[in-house]
C-alpha cells in the first residue's frame, strides 16, 4: 500500500488549499475502514484533522475542533482517494499534513498506512 499526498504549499492567511492523497493497493480483496488526515506541527504531536470512519453501522467523519466549519473532508471510494478543502486558513494551520488510512486486506488483515508529509505553510 502506497498513499501519495498532494497539495501542500504556502498561503496567506485567510486563503485556502487542497491536499489530495491517493492510495495504491495491491490485494484482490481489501476493504478501506478510514481515510483521512493529520498533521503534526514543530514541536508538537501529531493530531487528527478529519478523517472517514467506517464500520457495520456506517461512515461517520471526525474533525477536530480547530478545523470545524472551515475544512471538509471528502473521498473517492473508486479511486480509492481522499481530499480535504482548507479554508479560511489561519497561522495555527501550518504544518505537516499526512494522510492516513487504515485498510483491511484480505491475508494480512487491517493495517495503519502513513503517506508523507506535505507542507502546509500559512503567513500572516
Amino acid at each position: 500500500v502506497q498513499l501519495q499526498a498532494s497539495g501542500g504549499g504556502v498561503v496567506r492567511a485567510g486563503g485556502s488549499l487542497r491536499l489530495s492523497c491517493v492510495a495504491s493497493i495491491s490485494g484482490n480483496f481489501f476493504f478501506v475502514t478510514s481515510m483521512g488526515w493529520y498533521r503534526q506541527a514543530p514541536g508538537d504531536q501529531r493530531e487528527l484533522v478529519a478523517v472517514y470512519f467506517t464500520n457495520e453501522s456506517g461512515e461517520r467523519i471526525t474533525y477536530a475542533d480547530a478545523v470545524k466549519d472551515r475544512f471538509i473532508i471528502s473521498r473517492d471510494r473508486v479511486k480509492h482517494a481522499a481530499y480535504l478543502q482548507m479554508n479560511n486558513l489561519e497561522v495555527g494551520d501550518t504544518a505537516e499534513y499526512y494522510c492516513y488510512a487504515n485498510i483491511w486486506i484480505q491475508g494480512t488483515g487491517p493495517e495503519e498506512y502513513w503517506g508523507q508529509g506535505t507542507l502546509v505553510t500559512v503567513s500572516s
